[in-house]
Order: C-alpha cells, then sequence, then structure tokens
C-alpha cells in the first residue's frame, strides 16, 4: 500500500502530467499567425488621418510611426497633442505598435517609450552603437560592450511593460551574422531585442533562416519583410526599387517563415521598402500603397500556407 507522503506525490505527478498535457494541446492547437504592423514611412508624408485608415485595410495590428525623413506622422502626432491624437487613433478603430526613432539613438529612449506605452504600443526601434561591421572575435567585444551600455534604459524598458528592437543595420556594431550570435548568446533582458531586417544580411542570406533560429523568439519582438535592391540607396527603375517587397524580390520567404513557426515567434513583422528620395510615399497614391502592401502579405501568406 501506498504511503500518504507517496501518494500524495503520484497524485502531484499525474496532476503536473495532466495540466503539461494540456498546455501542449493549447499551444499545439493555436495556429502559427503573423503579426503585422503598417510602417506609416510607406505614405511618405501623408496626414495621419489618411494613413490610420489603412492600418486595418493591410491586416495589420496597430501602426509603426515613422518620423522625419522617412515619415512626419511622429511630428504630426506630437503637434496634435496626446489627447487629440488618442481621439484621431479611436476614431479610426487604430492604435500605435512601434515608433521607430533612430534620430534618438539607443540612448535617448526613455520619454519615447512612455509615450509608446501611453498610445498602447510595445516596441521602439532604433539602431546601435559601435565599431562598424566587426565580425569574429571584434563582434562579440562590440555587442558585449553595447548590452552592458544598455542595461539601464533595457531596465527603463522592462519597468513600462514595452521592447527596445535593435536593427541589424549595416554601418553599425550589429550588423555581421557574428555580431547577431553574439546578441543571441549574451542578451539576458527580456526587454531587449533585434529589429531583424534580412535586407541587410543579403551578402548571408542563405543564413538567415539560421539566424532566426539562433536568436530565438525571446531575441526577436520585431522583423522586417524587407529585402535588397539598388533601388534602397540610388535612384533607380520603379521595378527594380519595388523588389524591396516580400514576392517581388529573389529572396525565397518558406524557409524564413519556416524558421518562425519552428521558434514560435510571436513578434511584429513589417512588409517594407525604402523610397528614393526618403520620404516620398512608394507608390503615387495612398490605395495603391495598400495594394502594394497587401499584394505582400499575400505572398507572405502563401508561404505560412505552404509550411504548415
Amino acid at each position: 500500500m501506498l504511503s500518504r507522503r507517496d501518494f500524495l506525490r503520484s497524485a502531484g505527478l499525474a496532476a503536473a502530467a495532466v495540466a503539461a498535457g494540456c498546455a501542449s494541446r493549447t499551444q499545439a492547437a493555436e495556429p502559427f499567425r503573423l503579426r503585422y504592423v503598417l510602417s506609416s514611412a510607406m505614405y511618405g508624408y501623408a496626414p495621419l488621418a489618411e494613413v490610420l485608415p489603412e492600418v486595418a485595410k493591410t491586416g495589420s495590428e496597430s501602426l509603426d510611426i515613422w518620423c522625419k525623413v522617412h515619415g512626419d506622422q511622429r511630428e504630426q502626432a506630437a503637434a496634435l497633442g496626446d489627447v487629440a491624437f488618442a481621439a484621431l487613433l479611436k476614431k479610426h478603430g487604430a492604435k500605435v505598435g512601434v515608433s521607430t526613432r533612430y534620430p534618438l539613438g539607443p540612448f535617448k529612449l526613455q520619454d519615447e517609450m512612455a509615450w509608446v506605452k501611453q498610445h498602447g504600443g510595445t516596441t521602439v526601434v532604433c539602431g546601435s552603437t559601435g565599431p562598424k561591421n566587426p565580425s569574429g572575435a571584434a563582434a562579440k567585444a562590440a555587442i558585449a560592450k553595447f548590452l552592458e551600455e544598455m542595461k539601464p534604459h533595457a531596465a527603463k524598458a522592462e519597468e513600462l511593460g514595452v521592447r527596445i528592437a535593435i536593427e541589424n543595420h549595416s554601418n553599425q556594431a550589429l550588423h555581421h551574422p557574428d555580431s547577431l550570435r553574439a546578441f543571441a548568446e549574451l542578451n539576458k533582458s527580456p526587454a531587449l531585442g533585434v529589429a531583424f531586417a534580412p535586407h541587410h544580411l543579403h551578402e548571408w542570406a542563405d543564413q538567415i533562416p539560421a539566424l532566426l533560429r539562433d536568436l530565438g523568439a525571446k531575441n526577436l519582438p520585431f522583423m522586417y519583410f524587407q529585402e535588397h535592391s539598388e533601388g534602397i540607396f540610388k535612384k533607380a527603375s520603379k521595378e527594380e526599387e519595388l523588389r524591396q517587397m516580400a514576392g517581388r524580390g529573389k529572396l525565397d520567404y518558406r524557409p524564413i517563415v519556416k524558421a518562425l513557426r519552428d521558434i514560435r515567434f510571436d513578434g511584429q513583422v513589417e512588409l517594407f521598402m525604402h523610397p528614393t528620395p526618403r520620404g516620398i510615399p512608394v507608390m503615387p497614391t495612398t490605395a495603391e500603397v495598400t495594394a502594394l502592401i497587401n499584394e505582400s502579405r499575400a505572398y507572405v501568406e502563401k508561404c505560412v500556407r505552404e509550411t504548415a
């Protein structure tokens, strides 16, 4: 016969097993889906009142609000004031999910993080500091130094309940695949992650799925669906410029989506491209911009279905 202690232990283990089984079945039953956010910069300097209705039309859950020179919607929001801006969001059934604030750098985000939180957002995107494009041991040293410098800022983000997403941008410390692997190894803050940018990894495109797996969902609050094109940095034909959009370039997104599925990625994704010059809409009209985004979203969703 079982002793009282053994009985209680067995009962506890059985209950834990049942709970774990239920959790596993719930997790398995939840379909993988991508959480889209809409970049205001895709519409150039269009008025907020014109951009906000497009959030729902593009299947996005929220807005990524950009500042000059790429867009000026963040400046528009500031000019409106918090009360009027919140009312405008409510009128159009939209919310801020992300604020992209490169001019502030990673060490001057405190006020912006509080503003994002106030308007229902979760993420602030910026770049890194340090040497340009380090690799090997130099990359690990640069990322270790950067993460140490980010500790008070990450702590503030965690306190506010938002995340800082650092883009792997060319000519910055977080760029080379070695720096991304170092970030994955060294980052200990749940409030700090990568704004993963495939277009800055075009030299190492074959490594993108592995890098996503190395980083894991915990280090990926945000990802651009954008690829490299000559039209990013210089004037080119519209056809060449539009090759930045998912489905129009050379990048096969199926291995990328499969990697995201495998790590149970639950961050935000943005269908994005850069026009040349900056600050203009990527297509002549608001309706055409939205149609372009939806074209790419249809391609990505096809990749989601094909990797199920």
